[in-house]
């Protein structure tokens, strides 16, 4: 047993406390580890100067190719959009960077009425009764809508689409194996006709593959079975179409890492998550609320928060223990900045770009657009060379798009496998033509190699 510079306990120590327990060797407390990976060689070179470190780590950061980089039409959750210079400038003062969780309402009341803005803005934008301050992501939120659910009913089946971006599936159906809850997954055009005997139907407006979504029929056949409907929206998309609340739906949930926050390489993010007033009290997270002191003066409080998790296990209403805060802070001051107006504006920019573009797409022989109905800033693009090879030929050429659509559906429906291209305010006209010109190209020689 080495010596350890960072701990009290000396060799004579730790054979007292190994003595004392009957164990002969640290070995044996850990045999759960393959013997192989528990001293690994990692093969760290000698020790390096600062400044020594600083070039290793400027020559490993210059492999990356970043977003920006090059054509870009990654998208979906997660979205490269303009961020205003101010956005960052004030979520990341000192008050709001360094500040805890505010527990104590008396010394939060910066961070307090921060959240308690974001909430308002949210829920105008979702025209929802009641937003919480916050998930820790898409993913997450659509999984807690979910249980909520499930307590509210009493049944044990959610229903949900396989349009639904697959990430947040995949963590439904973990949050799902503890409780044995039912998880069954079908097209979106098969929701409505799913509806008995389910918690909840949960559709994505606009879907994965941005197409748009009758969420109205499916929020009515929900309710008439006795279920709830939970709506994973965008953030960007119900500044053009209707909101969750006038569609019906009695949970919203989403992504709100467009509203002004970095893509960081996926995280961390900010879960959105609103409901109808009525069923606030099975609500995980927590709720900044204003209200009056015994002077008259305005204040600002935690008026719900399901601290109990830490006591209540799995019979708590949420097991989440934190809210993002600082994301859902920085997605108040985007909001802000942006207005209505401006939130319109980018939605609308990134709409146009993607039918133009899909229509230069369509023109291509060899290439159709395969979304199921109307498109949203999104679209599915088919070609002869399948998917994955597109994909791949594209990057190449310093094109990047989505993933597969087959991916997308974790393989279950046949014939779908596609690429999936997103829009946004940010996409050029110089990035729609080295797209369109790199899959002519591409659809020109795969029809010659055919052809041979």
């Amino acid at each position: 047993m080495g010596r350890n510079p960072y701990s009290p306990h000396t060799d004579e120590d730790r054979r007292e406390m190994l003595a004392t327990i009957g164990t002969r060797n640290i070995d044996e407390l850990i045999t759960a580890i393959p013997a192989d990976a528990r001293r690994p060689r990692i093969g760290i070179g000698p020790g390096l100067s600062e400044l020594e470190v600083q070039r290793h780590l400027e020559g490993l950061a210059a492999l990356n190719v970043r977003a920006g980089d090059t054509a870009f039409f990654i998208g979906g959750p997660i979205q490269r959009r303009y961020i205003p210079a101010a956005v960052p400038v004030l979520a990341l003062r000192g008050e709001f960077l360094t500040a805890y969780t505010p527990y104590q309402p008396e010394v939060s009341q910066g961070t307090l009425q921060a959240v308690f803005e974001y909430q308002s803005l949210m829920a105008e934008l979702l025209a929802m009764d009641v937003v919480n301050s916050s998930m820790y992501d898409g993913g997450s939120a659509v999984a807690e809508a979910a249980f909520m659910a499930v307590r509210l009913t009493g049944r044990k089946k959610v229903v949900v689409a396989t349009e639904v971006d697959f990430t947040y599936r995949r963590t439904l159906r973990t949050y799902a194996r503890g409780p044995e809850i039912e998880i069954v997954e079908v097209p979106s055009a098969q929701l409505a006709a799913s509806a008995a005997g389910a918690a909840c139907l949960i559709a994505q407006h606009p879907d994965a593959f941005g197409t748009l979504v009758d969420v109205r029929a499916i929020a009515d056949a929900a309710h008439a079975a006795g279920g709830l409907c939970v709506q994973v929206t965008e953030p960007h998309a119900c500044a053009l179409l209707e909101p969750p609340g006038a569609l019906g739906a009695d949970i919203a949930v989403g992504e709100g890492q467009p509203l002004g926050i970095t893509m960081s390489y996926g995280g961390p993010h900010l879960g959105i998550f609103a409901c109808r007033e009525a069923l606030v009290r099975q609500m995980p997270g927590r709720i900044a609320g204003q209200t009056l002191d015994a002077n008259g003066t305005r204040g600002f409080v935690n008026t719900l928060q399901t601290r109990e998790q830490h006591i209540r296990r799995e019979k708590a209403t949420s097991n989440i223990c934190t809210n993002e805060a600082l994301a859902g802070i920085t997605a108040a001051v985007y909001m802000s900045l942006l207005g209505p107006a401006g939130l319109r504006a980018a939605a609308r920019s990134g709409v146009a770009r993607a039918h133009a573009l899909a229509a230069r797409l369509a023109a291509i022989p060899g290439c159709a657009i395969a979304n199921d109905g109307p498109f949203f800033d999104r679209f599915t693009l088919r070609t002869r060379l399948g998917g994955w090879a597109l994909r791949s030929a594209l990057l190449d050429r310093r094109v990047q798009v989505e993933a597969t659509a087959a991916h997308y559906l974790d393989g279950k429906r046949a014939g779908r496998d596609d690429v999936i291209i997103q829009c946004t305010e940010l996409t050029s006209d110089g990035d729609a033509d080295a797209l369109v010109d790199a899959v002519s190209a591409l659809m020109r020689t795969g029809a010659a190699a055919m052809a041979s």
